[in-house]
């Protein structure tokens, strides 16, 4: 979030707490130590990371149901082993073109939770991702994916159906789609799951919305040597969407509403559909070849460090220079 951005949340925040009689003077706080330090401080990057786990934030099935113009047909099944119910895609209308969603699904309750397996996914739901990601591509139609998981599920049966093959396919396979894709991390977006369908032409993250390589907790227990600094590798991870925007990773923020999305799941989907549309118009305007051309450069820009005695390069680059 850019500095005139964070002023004026402060100034709605103080118009609505004179309008309503409330005490904001913690968020006020907040905001007001953002805006000094430039930086995200661990309350505030683990607060993000509260809010992106929040039970009551959108789904990507409740996106979808408040973006698509009409009816959403959902595809089922890898047509090798079976479906997953944590990774969900099908075929929907917006804006009156047709695209394909493919995106990670939580449950609210505790027994949705288990059947969706708490939107971490098996290798069969990578599989069934790439099956209709391919069928996008055959019928000409868009992808847009929906990231939120806190990884993939690392279970026996996950690694004997060989879930690290599965994403590392899909890396390879998105990265060719001929068509125009487009990522948005709504929740968390957790290692080699969230990279699993996270591969696009342009990527966007909720302003609550994470996304890292591990969670905090794991990098407090692996890294600090302590579980119960989360909060401290909140902040270090940075994970958050300011951070990710800094470093390139992602083309741009998306506002959520005043107390995070979960208050109001209609006008985030409104923002999304917004982006959707906008990009499309953008990317569908270029030839298969660009497509595929921009989206590895930018795969390949990421990891890219400043080197007084060498130009800028990313990690796959400086991998596949060496002689």
């Amino acid at each position: 979030m850019k500095q005139d951005e964070i002023e004026q949340k402060i100034e709605e925040l103080k118009r609505l707490a004179q309008q309503r009689s409330v005490d904001i003077s913690h968020d006020l706080n907040r905001l007001q130590e953002k805006l000094s330090s430039g930086h995200s401080s661990p309350t505030e990057a683990w607060r993000k990371v509260e809010l992106a786990r929040n039970s009551e934030r959108p789904t990507t099935l409740d996106l979808i149901d408040k973006m698509s113009d009409g009816e959403y047909l959902e595809l089922h099944g890898d047509r090798l082993y079976g479906d997953d119910a944590a990774i969900v895609g099908g075929i929907a209308r917006i804006g009156g073109r047709m695209v394909t969603f493919i995106g990670h699904q939580k449950g609210r309750t505790m027994k949705e939770n288990i059947r969706r397996n708490y939107g971490m996914g098996h290798p069969e739901g990578y599989r069934k991702a790439l099956r209709l990601a391919h069928q996008a591509e055959k019928f000409h139609r868009p992808i847009i994916t929906f990231i939120d998981t806190a990884g993939a599920y690392p279970g026996l049966g996950s690694e004997e159906r060989s879930v690290g093959e599965a994403i590392a396919r899909n890396l390879k396979d998105f990265s060719t789609l001929r068509v125009p894709i487009v990522c948005f991390v709504i929740g968390e977006g957790g290692s080699g799951g969230a990279l699993g369908i996270g591969v696009g032409n342009e990527v966007y993250m909720l302003e609550n919305s994470v996304y890292s390589v591990i969670s905090p907790e794991g990098c407090a227990s692996i890294l600090l040597r302590d579980p119960t600094k989360a909060q401290e590798a909140a902040a270090l991870l940075k994970m958050t969407a300011e951070d990710l925007l800094q470093f390139g990773i992602i083309d741009g923020i998306l506002s959520e509403p005043l107390g995070g999305a979960q208050m109001d799941h209609a006008a985030t989907a409104a923002v999304i559909q917004q982006q959707v549309q906008d990009s499309l118009a953008r990317l569908s305007a270029k030839s298969p070849d660009q497509l595929i051309r921009e989206r590895m450069n930018k795969l390949m820009s990421l990891g890219r460090f400043v080197d007084e005695a060498a130009p800028k390069q990313g990690f796959l680059q400086r991998l596949f220079s060496r002689k």
